[in-house]
């Protein structure tokens, strides 16, 4: 409309601003409703901790106030997905903290050293002013707490300011874009108060540590197992690995590890999260998406993926990206040598099989209404089979969304390109 040039290029959702992914939710939930026919109603999923809390943690949360001098300690199993990661980025600042306190110890004791051997050396005035001038020295080096903020250059996303109060007018029109791409009306005033709020700064990347951590294990050591997340695994070994992760334990996987000790690790972290990755928000949708033409599946899985919150997105795509790479060893093959490597066996259909339930499921029933509606759960399994598999098979199309480079202007004209 004005007459620009436009260039337009790929980018991860991933190296989207806290501000950027929260509007690219609202255009992806708005063109659900408008372009997509999932018959059920879509809700934009909460974050864990943002949740009503239950009877059994607001009884933690008091016995965390009584015993506020006890030291922190983190926990993975069996909590909300981002309390998790920030258990790990508390634990891995009080680390850093006292690193940094032992080092700026040395370095005070070091700066002390040289003026000891100048007392005996000099008159007590010029002593006096010698130690004077460094007792400043470590005042400054150790009074800040808070770090230098990363260089704009070192920063990921499409923005590099702190807060949309920040912004000129060149430098909001990925947001311009987005806003294009909603109705007027579409952002209330309790929307528009609250992205004055949100940073323009990358996101830090919401991986839980213990899933990284099994990911690049299983990655390393396990893709020539044959049968791995099928094959039984040691129960004592994987119990004591939880503990170490639930204690803030800073475990590190090796290769004595057992791949399968670890796979059933991860298993059982997805499976014990009180809410699964998919949510329980968008479960109906994600499984419609099945009743839509083939060529729109894609389209709209793609959608409901930007719906989720950061953390729920940024360790869905590292699962994802884990699972095709095993899934991509699962046939017999030759090496460049010319020796016969034998697959893994875990095609994306075996393994959509076993992590499906875990990533995509309702509220758990009892037995009787399990039995009573057996026959609809046999489907509803298909179907989350099915949708899982399609996901590994394109986890890198759906991670992704069309960004402007300088002065270009972002349209949508699809759901599979959100941004055209």
């Amino acid at each position: 409309m004005s007459g620009r040039s436009v260039r337009l290029r790929s980018v991860p959702i991933q190296s989207l601003s806290e501000l950027e992914r929260a509007r690219l939710q609202e255009v992806a939930f708005y063109q659900l409703q408008q372009d997509c026919d999932l018959s059920c109603q879509i809700t934009i999923p909460k974050d864990g901790q943002k949740r009503k809390k239950s009877l059994r943690k607001k009884l933690d949360s008091l016995g965390k106030e009584k015993n506020k001098d006890r030291e922190f300690i983190p926990q993975a199993f069996g909590m909300p997905l981002s309390q998790v990661i920030a258990n790990d980025r508390a634990y891995k600042l009080k680390q850093d903290l006292q690193r940094d306190e032992q080092k700026d110890a040395s370095d005070f004791v070091a700066s002390l050293l040289p003026f000891g051997s100048k007392r005996q050396n000099k008159e007590l005035s010029s002593s006096n002013s010698s130690l004077s001038s460094t007792s400043e020295t470590p005042n400054e080096s150790t009074s800040p707490n808070t770090p230098e903020p990363a260089p704009r250059a070192r920063r990921r996303g499409a923005m590099s300011v702190d807060s949309i109060t920040d912004l000129d007018d060149n430098q909001s029109r990925l947001l311009e874009a987005l806003q294009l791409s909603l109705p007027a009306e579409a952002q209330s005033k309790k929307e528009k108060a609250r992205d004055k709020k949100l940073s323009l700064n990358p996101i830090y990347r919401q991986v839980p540590r213990l899933v990284d951590s099994c990911c690049q294990h299983l990655e390393k050591h396990g893709l020539q197992t044959v049968g791995i997340f099928r094959v039984g695994s040691s129960k004592k070994r994987v119990r004591q690995l939880r503990e170490e992760f639930d204690r803030g334990v800073d475990v590190s996987l090796e290769e004595e590890h057992s791949v399968h000790d670890v796979a059933a690790l991860l298993k059982e972290f997805l499976r014990d999260m009180p809410d699964p990755l998919l949510t329980r928000e968008l479960y109906t949708a994600f499984i419609n998406t099945l009743l839509l033409e083939p060529e729109e599946q894609l389209g709209a899985l793609q959608l409901l993926i930007y719906l989720l919150p950061p953390c729920n997105c940024d360790t869905l795509h590292r699962l994802l990206q884990f699972l095709s790479i095993v899934a991509r060893h699962a046939s017999d093959n030759v090496s460049k040598d010319g020796q016969e490597v034998t697959g893994n066996k875990m095609t994306s259909l075996n393994l959509a099989t076993i992590f499906g339930p875990n990533l995509l499921h309702k509220q758990k029933s009892s037995d009787k209404e399990f039995s009573v509606q057996s026959s609809a759960r046999a489907e509803e399994s298909t179907a989350i089979i099915a949708v899982v598999q399609k996901m590994i098979e394109n986890y890198e199309a759906l991670f992704m969304c069309a960004n402007t480079h300088h002065e270009s202007y972002l349209y949508h004209q699809s759901p599979l390109c959100l941004f055209n």
